[in-house]
């Protein structure tokens, strides 16, 4: 009697919960007891039910194994409960993605977009990663105050909306990533078993649960403000970046919020304008001696700048800030710069000190530190960011990573002034605003997708 009387009240909360799912449009992807609507593919991990959930478990040698969906999803809002069962299991949940099955040497290869699923003490859960194709698209460092959403030693609330070209993440509830893509319009939905090739790993489990999915009467969720946005669809902004403050400070069409660092007047010759981009026209690497340098009309104090880039190369350029163009220069005028430098061929990356002229540093004085893994090869886009607080700390990004920062006005900042070709100059840096700057150094350097949201 009491087996059934338990029986009964399961079958009533079972009801309960597809009721629940029904009233708010969603569905069950996953019915509790088999497999029916998925396939394993790619790697020898293995998938089981069990306890009403969907655990996978790694395998030695074994590549990324994926159990995913037999039929493909376009736009929808997919909800799922996630557990790992130790710091050092990564898992992550497909959409959209797609399988090849001659890639990875004939092993078979899933691609798409990710939500990751991290318990390192990297944190990156909700993080975004293509998978198979592009690596990481929204690394956990562009939303910090996000990382520590996810709880380990426990099921995790993992929501992730993929509307139009948009995905958006959250986990527990907290907004963590959002992607504007202009890849994949539908696909399969998958969860992940990682790799491992390590023996400790070997039978380490992830669990999933509570999986369904709602794709009619879609709306997009509100976001928490303040969530940086990668915008892969070029020179555009969505209406969450417009709301939160951003400004496109190039159109992808004209010079327009542009002029000469020497002239009030855009370059007539020296840069191009085409196909969305805005490009310095190389002269045999002389510094500022076809077009010259370009600033913005407008002058910035607090802002959260990024902008796309590809060099040529053995390129040399560069986007400097807080420009105030007071100082008589016969060069390229003079600013705190954002390196844009091809180290591997170019012989700056050999100067000054310990490599504080490479990609990415700030020029003369700090080092970036950089992972190659993140730094994208000639011919390629990366995306470099610099954030300026109103306390006068900045940082620097590259793709989606932190490379350095500092405090401009410090003791240790005036420190490096005062071993730097700046020292020349009263209070280098320490301008209350400036003008930004994208630097003609005499090399094939383009520029789109500039973007930049002044803080207060």
């Amino acid at each position: 009697m009491k087996n059934l009387k338990a029986y009964l009240l399961a079958a009533a909360v079972m009801a309960g919960v597809h009721t629940a799912n029904a009233q708010g449009g969603y569905t069950n992807l996953f019915d509790g007891k088999t497999l029916n609507g998925w396939k394993i593919l790619a790697g020898k991990a293995e998938y089981k039910v069990e306890n009403g959930g969907i655990t996978g478990t790694a395998v030695l040698n074994s590549g990324n194994t994926f159990l995913v969906t037999e039929k493909e999803y376009g736009d929808f809002i997919l909800e799922i409960d996630v557990k790992t069962e130790s710091t050092i299991t990564n898992s992550g949940v497909q959409v959209r993605s797609h399988f090849d099955p001659a890639g990875h040497e004939g092993k078979g290869l899933v691609y798409g977009k990710q939500c990751e699923v991290d318990p390192s003490d990297r944190k990156w859960t909700g993080g975004i990663y293509d998978e198979g194709r592009r690596d990481w698209l929204y690394p956990m460092e562009l939303n910090a105050k996000a990382k520590d959403a996810w709880k380990n030693g426990q099921f995790n609330h993992i929501k992730v909306e993929c509307i139009g070209n948009s995905m958006k993440t959250w986990i527990n509830g907290i907004a963590t990533a959002y992607v504007v893509d202009t890849l994949d319009a539908r696909g399969f939905i998958g969860l992940q078993v990682h790799a491992i090739d390590n023996e400790a790993q070997a039978g380490k489990k992830v669990y999933f649960k509570n999986i369904k999915i709602k794709t009619t009467g879609l709306r997009p969720e509100p976001f928490s403000k303040g969530v940086y946005v990668v915008n892969l669809q070029s020179n555009s902004l969505t209406p969450y970046e417009k709301t939160d403050g951003w400004k496109l400070l190039f159109d992808g069409k004209s010079s327009a919020g542009w002029r000469s660092a020497s002239a009030a007047t855009f370059p007539a010759k020296g840069w191009k304008i085409a196909d969305g981009k805005l490009s310095v026209i190389g002269a045999n690497g002389g510094e500022a001696t076809n077009g010259g340098d370009i600033v913005t009309d407008k002058i910035y104090g607090a802002f959260d700048m990024s902008f796309e880039f590809r060099m040529s190369k053995g390129a040399n350029s560069g986007v400097k800030y807080f420009v105030t163009l007071d100082e008589k220069t016969k060069g390229s005028a003079i600013g705190l710069e954002y390196q844009v430098l091809d180290d591997a061929v170019h012989p700056d990356a050999k100067l000054g000190r310990d490599g504080d002229r490479t990609l990415a540093s700030l020029y003369d004085l700090i080092t970036a530190k950089k992972q190659p893994r993140f730094v994208h090869p000639i011919g390629a886009w990366n995306t470099g960011r610099i954030i300026v607080y109103p306390n006068n700390h900045v940082e620097h990004y590259l793709n989606g990573i932190k490379v350095l920062e500092y405090e401009r006005g410090s003791k240790e900042f005036r420190d490096l002034v005062a071993i730097s070709k700046y020292k020349i100059w009263k209070d280098f840096g320490e301008a209350k605003e400036g003008h930004i700057l994208l630097q003609d150094h005499g090399f094939d350097v383009d520029f789109r997708s500039v973007k930049i949201k002044e803080l207060k």
